[in-house]
């Protein structure tokens, strides 16, 4: 399964940065992102930071993966990760949303 993780730069240069997340280090290639300041984070795939992040988004990207591995090692409290989405009605997307007919 390949799956992007949340990291957030603490060193740079020109091109590349130092990335740390869910207890690891790892240097990141920034061209699809272009350079970032120290303490933004970005999704990490494969080396390359793919997108920036907002803090909320790295937390709740964290929070999947910490739901994800907990599922794995056979914990079904899936919910207790999911706290933000218990008790709601799921909602389309404005874009989805058509024209009444």
């Amino acid at each position: 399964m390949c799956i992007g993780v949340p990291m957030q730069l603490i060193s740079r240069e020109p091109g590349h940065a130092l990335g740390e997340g869910r207890g690891r280090r790892e240097t990141l290639d920034l061209m699809l992102v272009g350079d970032q300041a120290i303490g933004t984070w970005v999704l990490a795939f494969h080396g390359a930071a793919v997108r920036v992040l907002s803090a909320v988004e790295a937390r709740q990207t964290n929070a999947a993966l910490d739901a994800l591995e907990a599922v794995l090692a056979g914990d079904g409290d899936v919910d207790a990760h999911f706290a933000d989405l218990v008790d709601r009605e799921p909602a389309l997307p404005e874009h989805l949303k058509g024209s009444p007919r």
